[in-house]
């Protein structure tokens, strides 16, 4: 059911919706008062739901499903191809009637997160082919939100800075501000589940697949953070997603190309890696990630945490308490397939204590693999209904059985509203860290400085609604009285490139260059090197990991914004501009370039003016 005027689904009445979910919804509309009784209630009432499911209708409830399309029934015809040659259904009504998976994920490269009333209209169509299946349940929709530079729902959304620049920041009420703003927004697109906020300790600089994705260094300043940030979402009912359980935030490995190992021992994971997630459970948590790692303090057989009983069971279900949703991280990424095939990793997955199964790269493969596994009497079907349990629990919770539709009214009352966007610029503003103003260079005056030249690396926007960083900080600068010009030197400019840039600074009365995870050898920080050579006044503000400035010792003035994306990068021109004071404090160290044993700048390092 389209209206060709608005691109946008009718959907059933109530009457309609309330009889498919087989007339319990009112009576779980009392889920999450917190008392005993309303709980077992609920649970006698979502075992009754469970005990007429077919085995095959709950195998498909466990798995969390990638679909490419802009629309739940009329994706574009390379959508179509796409779907057909990876999972074998043309869109995701057709893999939803197939599979009856419990949840879909959303990625802007799967053309889910268009615009805001496009994702509407997806999240309704897919509720809507859930509900008219037979015994139909609606579906968690999840997507990694987390801000910063992992970003699926893009411009005009409000984005938010990412958690190492809420760590510089160091409030919880701003944490809690951009999980209660982000929440609301998500869940009026009808993504009710988001796999933010990440609650790994980066205590590695050489981290390639965490840093500035995590709140930093110390455990008990990520805890806070993690803690305020799940009680935003889940107020604006969301289910938020502590990840990456036991902790992938001490590992030079990308799980996603690789098989990380943790060497810490069990009394550091208790000191170090475990104390967010306390705080995460402690905080109501919905739901946990599991991470492709080896940690063997924890578990010695080799295998990764997210297959590990000892790891998910023993520590995360009985030594921490937890009971809600356990999630893996995605079953594509090469951390979890290294051991084994994809027909064995959900099925050890499952007997490991994980609920939900994320996005595997043959759903067929792994979806039959379950089956059979349940036929053969290797995974009982008590065991799924455990786990069926838990996901119906907090389907519940979001009252997603009483109506998971949303209304395109509620796009615009809420999505990018004045409100949202300037409650992310004051936070940016508390993030942006001064880390070096030598002859007090900061702030720039518009009078000896006026003419500016922007230089330095353009990263991809994470979102794909962004940037391009170096266009975003000359336009901000400009905006405030300077005459700034853009050159896009990229993060490894060429020596040419570098001749460029050194020929424009001569025009220049000071010269501001991005920088992007700057290394011994690379060709930036030869860039900077002659700029800085040039005799005009360069500012370097780091646009990805704070530690750029142990490369880069002779520029005078050095800020961190933590992130390449616009709120970002705006807060960084208004502390050059002086337009705001720069607030921000390290939330990780940073290390001695010819000896990373010696501190530059301890957590907590942060001028001002």
């Amino acid at each position: 059911m389209h209206d060709t005027s608005t691109g946008t689904t009718a959907l059933p009445s109530r009457r309609t919706l309330l009889a498919a979910t087989a007339g319990i919804t009112a009576a779980l509309a009392v889920q999450g008062t917190g008392t005993a009784h309303a709980a077992s209630s609920n649970d006698k009432k979502l075992r009754a739901l469970i005990s007429r499911m077919t085995l095959e209708e709950k195998v498909g409830q466990l798995f969390v499903m990638r679909v490419y399309g802009h629309s739940a029934t009329a994706p574009t015809q390379a959508d179509i191809d796409a779907n057909l040659k990876e999972i074998g259904v043309r869109t995701a009504a057709e893999l939803i009637a197939k599979y009856r998976v419990g949840g879909i994920i959303y990625f802007a490269w799967a053309n889910n997160t268009q615009n805001p009333h496009q994702i509407a209209d997806l999240s309704n169509g897919i509720q809507q082919a859930a509900l008219g299946q037979p015994r139909g349940l609606p579906l968690l929709v999840a997507t990694d939100q987390e801000h910063g530079i992992v970003c699926r729902v893009g411009k005009p959304a409000t984005l938010f800075p990412g958690a190492m620049a809420i760590g510089a920041g160091g409030s919880p009420a701003d944490a809690h501000t951009l999980g209660r703003v982000s929440g609301a927004e998500l869940r009026a697109l009808g993504i009710n589940q988001d796999y933010s906020p990440d609650a790994d300790v980066n205590v590695n600089p050489a981290n390639p697949v965490i840093g500035v994705r995590s709140f930093g260094a110390d455990p008990d300043a990520v805890a806070g953070l993690v803690a305020a940030e799940v009680k935003g979402y889940q107020s604006s009912r969301v289910a938020a997603t502590a990840k990456h359980f036991p902790g992938h935030g001490d590992t030079a490995t990308d799980s996603h190309y690789g098989f990380p190992v943790i060497t810490h021992s069990r009394e550091l994971w208790e000191k170090l890696d475990a104390v967010p997630f306390r705080a995460a459970i402690k905080a109501g948590i919905d739901s946990i990630m599991t991470a492709h790692i080896q940690f063997p303090a924890l578990d010695d057989s080799g295998d990764p945490a997210t297959l590990s009983h000892p790891v998910l069971t023993g520590i995360l279900r009985g030594e921490l308490g937890y009971d809600g949703v356990v999630v893996t991280d995605s079953l594509g990424m090469d951390g979890v397939r290294t051991k084994y095939g994809d027909d064995r990793v959900p099925v050890l997955a499952l007997k490991a204590g994980v609920d939900q199964l994320l996005n595997p790269p043959s759903l067929d493969v792994a979806w039959n693999a379950v089956l059979n596994s349940v036929r053969a009497g290797e995974l009982t079907e008590a065991r799924l209904d455990e786990s069926i349990l838990r996901i119906l629990r907090l389907k519940a919770k979001l009252g997603l059985l009483d109506d998971p539709y949303v209304s395109q009214a509620n796009v615009d009352r809420v999505g990018g509203i004045g409100t949202h966007l300037a409650a992310a610029d004051r936070v940016a503003e508390r993030t942006t860290t001064l880390l070096a103003n030598e002859g007090r260079l900061l702030p720039l005056s518009r009078r000896s400085h006026k003419k500016l030249l922007v230089v330095g690396a353009d990263p991809a926007s994470p979102s794909g609604t962004t940037g391009p960083p170096t266009g975003v900080l000359a336009a901000a600068l400009s905006e405030l009285g300077f005459q700034a010009t853009a050159l896009s030197t990229g993060t490894a400019p060429s020596a040419a490139t570098a001749d460029k840039a050194v020929a424009a600074a001569q025009d220049a009365d000071a010269v501001v260059v991005g920088t992007y995870n700057v290394t011994a050898g690379s060709s930036q920080k030869t860039l900077v090197e002659r700029l800085v050579a040039t005799g005009r006044p360069v500012i370097a503000v780091a646009i990805r990991n704070p530690y750029d400035i142990a490369q880069l010792p002779t520029v005078p003035a050095h800020l961190a914004a933590y992130s390449w994306t616009d709120v970002e990068l705006r807060a960084a021109a208004r502390v050059i501009a002086g337009q705001v004071r720069p607030r921000g404090r390290l939330p990780v160290p940073v290390q001695r370039a010819d000896d990373p044993t010696q501190v530059l700048y301890p957590i907590g390092y942060g001028l001002s003016y």
